[in-house]
């Protein structure tokens, strides 16, 4: 699994879907200098864990607006695929209501950027191509800053749904930390003491 923090998140233009528009060249280049970017990887549509994670991202969407974060979701199925599923209830498995774009990386190439593409194409003796287990996406998710560059990265299995509440905590000590050079300890909670390294390199707490 490759480690994207502190490099420049892959880029891509692929089709995506936001409520009822599919967009034929979406790109994360359009928040360059102006959001922050959450991109989170999920397996399928029409599945069971994968919409509570939706629906979840969209219940919180006004905290990730309120800290400048735009979302973005993505899967190996097809614009076609999440526009039906965007325009399925609740009530019926759908995702209706969801707001944010879902990428559709039918080619299967942002997966593999970002090195969350379960399964593997390998050559028999024939050299003839052959799928080893499902061509899909891990429950991978990226927190990219304003410059492009990626921050922070978690990859869950696929039975195994995130947490919004952690996905919230670290972009608000990111931003913490750019707004007052402080680092920030294990589970930090935003408007809770800070650290800065002094000069011997030993962190101290800031007291408020």
């Amino acid at each position: 699994m490759s480690v994207l923090v502190g490099k420049k998140a892959p880029s891509f233009k692929a089709k995506a879907v936001q409520g009822e528009i599919i967009i034929d060249e979406f790109s994360l280049e359009q928040f360059l200098g102006e959001k922050y970017v959450v991109l989170f990887f999920y397996p399928k549509d029409f599945t069971f864990v994968c919409p509570t994670e939706l629906h979840r991202f969209q219940e919180e969407i006004a905290q990730f607006e309120a800290r400048g974060v735009q979302v973005v979701g993505c899967s190996t199925d097809s614009e076609f695929s999440h526009w039906a599923w965007l325009n399925t209830p609740k009530a019926q498995g759908g995702i209706q209501g969801v707001s944010y774009p879902l990428v559709a990386d039918i080619n299967k190439t942002i997966s593999e950027d970002y090195d969350v593409l379960a399964g593997e194409m390998v050559l028999d003796d024939e050299d003839n191509i052959e799928i080893e287990g499902e061509l899909v996406a891990y429950r991978g998710l990226f927190l990219i800053d304003k410059n492009g560059v990626v921050r922070h990265q978690v990859v869950n299995d696929m039975p195994l749904g995130r947490s919004i509440n952690e996905c919230l905590r670290v972009i608000d000590a990111l931003q913490h930390f750019e707004e007052n050079g402080e680092v920030c300890p294990m589970d930090w909670q935003k408007g809770e003491d800070a650290m800065i390294a002094d000069h011997a390199g030993v962190s101290k707490y800031l007291s408020k």
